[in-house]
């Protein structure tokens, strides 16, 4: 009886391992997608500040109407 238990909790420790290494490789990619995400944030802060800042030039404001 205390082998078959023995390989019982054998059993459970492997699938505990690759359920482990299964949450690692899941986390591991989640960690770089979040990276990559948090690259583009940047770039669109970046871009929105370069936008907000640059002067507004409205092309109907420099047009003469046409009735001119």
């Amino acid at each position: 009886m205390n082998e078959q238990r023995l390989i019982d909790i054998e059993v459970k420790l492997a699938h505990h391992e690759q359920a482990l290494e299964e949450v690692n490789q899941v986390l591991t990619n989640q960690q770089a997608q979040l990276s990559r995400l948090e690259q583009v944030c940047e770039s669109l802060v970046e871009r929105f500040r370069s936008v907000s800042e640059a002067p507004a030039s409205d092309e109907r404001d420099e047009q003469r109407p046409p009735h001119y």
